[in-house]
């Protein structure tokens, strides 16, 4: 690449400092993205960016999966090859983008873990000893029981829940309230910790689940405890607030098939993030296949 060509380099680095405000991490992978491509131009003859056509950014980013680039890697790496050709064109330093409308490869969906009613049971089936885990026990009964994310349920008022009619009020992404089941167990288990809470709780504070200080509990508290309880009760996986989630979506669909009343349970706003479920369940009947059916396996 020419000299001329590297300064646009640092001036499109400047541009997304300044005027964009990148973050320090999101500007070092675009300098990493665009490095790459230079090295590319160098290899293959080219001296500026003008040169560049849809062919070429094609051939780069084939080139880029044939080295072991996986293909979320490569969507991200032409999103930061498209911004620069855009900057370059709002510079009139080029005439057309030559990113637009190249395919990367599909990302490979990473289905998310989850836990089975058996390893499950087992996490909820500790006897508290003091009020602060009569809580832990009450918001993972919660978890489980409504599919909450994390953000739901410390943002949880005492207010929100109906216990009479098992329910709670929950506000979740894009500020949408939806109702959410809470089962007999969690009921049996949030009765419990609303009598325990009176002592806790700050008279000022309107939080369904407190510390020890008596303000609402943090988000970091409740995935430090979730991974402590897991722990102690003899879990080999890592345990986390959003795998409770997962595991009541799973569960939830290998019972009833429903797979538009789980969306709403979830709060999907678009069925296709829904859907992963359906992956998981397969999953699922693969493996009742391999243990029960006489052929499903080759004998040795």
């Amino acid at each position: 690449m020419t000299p001329k060509a590297l300064q646009w380099l640092e001036r499109f680095e400047r541009y997304l400092a300044t005027e964009r405000r990148l973050s320090p991490h999101t500007l070092s992978a675009y300098r990493h993205d665009l490095s790459a491509l230079r090295d590319w131009c160098d290899g293959n003859g080219l001296t500026d960016w003008g040169q560049l056509d849809h062919q070429h950014v094609r051939t780069f980013a084939a080139r880029s999966h044939a080295r072991g680039l996986k293909g979320r890697s490569i969507q991200r790496r032409l999103a930061a090859l498209r911004t620069f050709f855009s900057f370059l064109q709002r510079e009139e330093a080029i005439r057309r983008n030559p990113g637009v409308d190249v395919p990367a490869p599909k990302a490979r969906k990473r289905l998310p873990n989850t836990l089975d009613v058996d390893q499950m049971a087992r996490l909820l089936s500790f006897k508290p000893a003091n009020a602060l885990e009569v809580r832990d026990l009450a918001l993972m009964e919660l978890f489980y029981s409504g599919g909450l994310r994390l953000t739901e349920l410390v943002s949880l008022k005492l207010r929100d829940l109906n216990l009479a009619q098992g329910e709670a009020r929950v506000l979740g992404k894009g500020k949408k309230e939806r109702i959410a089941p809470v089962g007999s167990k969690a009921i049996k288990a949030l009765e419990r910790w609303i009598e325990e809470r009176a002592a806790v709780a700050r008279p000022d504070c309107e939080a369904l689940f407190v510390g020890r200080n008596g303000g609402a509990l943090s988000p970091r508290a409740v995935q430090i405890r979730v991974a402590a309880r897991a722990r102690a009760q003899g879990l080999p996986q890592r345990v986390h607030p959003h795998l409770f989630r997962h595991s009541f979506a799973t569960h939830l669909l290998e019972s009833s098939r429903d797979l538009r009343g789980v969306q709403e349970l979830l709060g999907h706003a678009n069925i296709s993030t829904t859907q992963v479920y359906t992956h998981l369940d397969f999953q699922h009947l693969a493996r009742t296949y391999e243990k029960a059916h006489p052929r499903a396996k080759r004998r040795g």
